[in-house]
């Protein structure tokens, strides 16, 4: 019975078209090449975001390098949970991800980190434009990534928003009113 302006209606269902699938026509959802690549892409550039983060939490020093400190260690762990989704995801659709340091390095869109000792006013430079470069990058595949599979954009939405309140966390060390 449908429950329809106030007054109940038989329904035959009898005229149902659903039939149960057999153990070979029920498979999972396989990520095309293409979205491989996209997420490959994201990848390496928030496993590159986790080791230039660290490499600027151990290095850098100055006025307000504790709060700083504290601050790159937020964006180190959310980097580094993020790679963790992303390529757990790829591995629930079948694609491999790779996060060797050899394809990291050749493969990130960041720019590379200089060596040495900097000061906070550096690093929040610095680890701000990585953010927003790891940024770029989510939003550049987005769009080819939501056609193919919204699941994985909701993914790249939630990612997008956590980096990007980060960088502005981070960024506000420097503004001046």
């Amino acid at each position: 019975m449908i429950w329809t302006h106030s007054r109940l209606s038989r329904v035959d269902l009898s005229m149902a078209t659903t039939t149960r699938r057999t153990e070979a026509e029920v498979q999972g959802f396989q990520a095309s090449p293409e979205l491989s690549a996209s997420l490959q892409r994201v990848l390496v550039d928030l496993i590159e975001l986790h080791l230039q983060g660290k490499q600027a939490h151990w290095n850098v020093v100055g006025t307000n390098f504790r709060d700083l400190h504290l601050q790159l260690d937020e964006l180190v762990d959310f980097a580094r949970e993020a790679s963790d989704t992303v390529a757990e995801r790829m591995r629930a659709l079948d694609a491999v991800p790779d996060g060797r340091s050899d394809t990291v390095a050749g493969g990130t869109t960041l720019p590379q980190f200089p060596a040495y000792e900097h000061n906070t006013t550096e690093v929040v430079d610095l680890i701000t434009g990585r953010t927003y470069s790891a940024v770029d990058t989510i939003r550049t595949v987005h769009d080819a990534v939501d056609v193919e599979d919204p699941s994985t954009a909701d993914i790249l939405h939630q990612l997008i928003d956590g980096l990007e309140k980060l960088a502005w966390l981070i960024k506000s060390e420097n503004r001046k009113v």
